[in-house]
């Protein structure tokens, strides 16, 4: 049961036994209320019979209070299991769902955006921590103790009398339960339009920029606003789809009130039950549906709520990359044995793949767009797992090393560079947890950061904005390699590392990176050819396979593809408007 409650509500194994306790806890707590009734029933019969006889009076006190202390102890605990332990489940579960995130392959991410997956975190957790301290405890306990109320009945009273009481109650449970499907498809419809539109909204301020350049502002903000209306229009047809079904619940439970009159009223005139047997079946319907109402609106959201633990799920138990946290490499040489690699849409990216990067050495991945450098470079960080062949780190394969020790090993800078809303300092900080300011500093200098910082009002303590929007592209793009340099970690992944800088600039990096790559083995993605000319060996890929790889030297006494790329780059750099 723990297990099932785990996978169907997205829980930890704590947070499972916590809500075992509610639904006992809620249970009793019913029963209690129940109990007391039964109290009164007995007393008003013995008043009705010749009054209370004076040996009895401590059994009624004592009965009132150890049903009080019941409902109070039961109470307590529900508070707390409900409640307080829904709440630090809460924490646990977004905990959880970040380190999931953490150690998923990019190949999920590829099918996600990041509006789904911050719903996923925010809107999707807090719905079911909703639905954890407020409905699913309340439903069960009320369907567990007025099961063993109603079993109880039927064995000490009339069954006639319980049959017209509680008829009703199944009954409108099956009918809400039967608008299940529907509910589902139309909640799931709702939460697609609504994320179509939060991607919408995060889309329309990334690129204001652009829309306003080319003044198409209009046009989107157009559609934008059809969005909102789909969403309006989902919403409410959610809404109205249950509360068909809710209202017609509630109607059929009002049913069993004239039931219980009219069954209940032949037998007290047939004189088959006693005029106290009829009013405390009254008194117990009445005590009993508005609860039971509220029980069914509960079962109606839960449903609406199941949308949320798939969501939730399909991110918590989807395969995460493993591995060994130690590592028995010997030396840093990176080596693509046979590798083939496919993305989710099953498009050949790789095929049969195979080289060596050399520590101590510059291997360059060069080729027209869309031949696999990128991919190539991903793959050595293990950011996907390979679809055949082997990727070895020093002997080891890759697919084998838990992804943060293999990474450890690594110093990447990407084309795309992401900053954070801080200082320079602590930007470039993150290369190394616990890094000096001196040592900050001086990774700075190296990646030619110093002419710019000293430039701005607090130097190295000044904000550069959301992702580095007071800094230039090259500003920014300097900043990421000084992150690299003060980790400096074996191997070096340079992903078109110099595309932002100008020419005095990128020649200073590269002089920087002569320093930086001595005994480091260095696999760097590049489209200049200068930026590549001293690469120990360069690798040509086109259409996803080794077209051409040797020594600059080599590839250009070759007259292949690569000579071809050089020649063509000459013409582009004397090209006059």
């Amino acid at each position: 049961m723990i297990k099932k409650l785990q996978h169907k509500y997205a829980l930890s194994h704590q947070g499972a036994v916590d809500m075992i306790k509610a639904f006992i806890s809620v249970t009793v707590s019913s029963i209690g209320f129940m109990m007391s009734a039964g109290i009164l029933y007995i007393l008003i019969d013995d008043l009705l019979s010749g009054g209370v006889k004076t040996e009895k009076i401590p059994v009624y006190a004592g009965g009132s209070v150890a049903i009080l202390v019941i409902i109070a102890v039961t109470n307590y605990i529900q508070y707390n299991a409900t409640f307080f332990s829904t709440y630090r489940e809460s924490g646990v579960r977004r905990t959880t769902l970040a380190e999931t995130l953490r150690k998923l392959p990019l190949s999920f991410f590829g099918k996600k955006n990041l509006a789904d997956l911050t719903t996923n975190i925010m809107g999707d957790c807090a719905q079911i921590e909703t639905a954890s301290s407020h409905w699913i405890p309340q439903l069960i306990g009320s369907i567990l103790s007025t099961t063993i109320v109603g079993i109880s009945l039927f064995f000490f009273f009339d069954w006639r009398m319980v049959l017209a009481s509680f008829w009703v109650i199944p009954v409108a449970f099956i009918l809400i339960s039967s608008c299940a499907g529907i509910e589902r498809r139309t909640v799931r419809k709702l939460t697609g339009v609504k994320l179509d539109l939060s991607d919408g909204i995060q889309e329309c301020l990334e690129s204001i920029r652009d829309l306003r350049s080319n003044n198409a502002q209009d046009r989107y903000m157009q559609g934008l606003e059809d969005k909102i209306r789909r969403v309006e229009k989902q919403s409410m047809m959610s809404e109205l789809n249950m509360a068909v079904y809710v209202n017609l619940s509630a109607v059929v439970l009002k049913l069993g009130i004239g039931t219980t009159a009219l069954v209940g009223g032949y037998l007290f005139a047939n004189g088959e039950i006693s005029v106290l047997t009829f009013f405390m079946f009254l008194m117990l319907v009445a005590r009993l549906y508005d609860p039971m109402q509220i029980s069914i609106q509960n079962l109606a959201a839960i449903i609406a709520c199941g949308i949320n633990c798939e969501r939730l799920d399909e991110v918590l138990s989807h395969d995460i990359q493993t591995g060994e946290d130690k590592l028995t490499n010997v030396g840093y040489d990176i080596e693509f044995d046979h590798v083939g690699f496919a993305y989710e849409d099953g498009e050949q990216v790789l095929k049969d793949v195979s080289f060596t990067a050399k520590q101590n050495c510059v291997t360059a991945l060069i080729g027209p767009s869309g031949g696999g450098k990128t991919t190539v470079s991903r793959l050595a960080a293990r950011f996907w797992d390979v679809n055949s062949g082997t990727i070895t780190l020093g002997g080891m394969d890759i697919s084998k090393i838990e992804p943060e020790t293999l990474l450890s090993n690594y110093s990447i800078v990407f084309q795309d560079v992401t900053l954070f809303n801080n200082t320079i300092m602590e930007n470039i900080r993150i290369g190394k947890v616990g890094a000096t300011d001196e040592e900050v500093i001086r990774a700075a200098r190296m990646a030619n950061c110093q002419e710019f910082v000293d430039l701005l009002p607090d130097g190295y303590n000044t904000n550069i904005g959301e992702n580095g929007s007071e800094l230039s592209g090259g500003e920014r793009q300097r900043i990421s390699i000084a992150r690299a340099f003060l980790k400096d970690a074996p191997v070096i992944l340079l992903d078109e590392a110099t595309a932002s800088l100008d020419a005095e600039n990128e020649t200073a990096i590269q002089e920087a990176l002569s320093k930086l790559i001595k005994d480091k083995t260095v696999l760097i993605i590049a489209h200049r050819m200068r930026t590549i000319a001293n690469a120990d060996t360069i690798v040509v890929l086109k259409d996803g396979v080794v077209a051409e790889s040797g020594s600059p030297a080599d590839l250009m006494a070759k007259d292949g593809l690569y000579a071809h790329m050089v020649s063509q780059q000459k013409v582009t750099q004397n090209w006059k408007m």
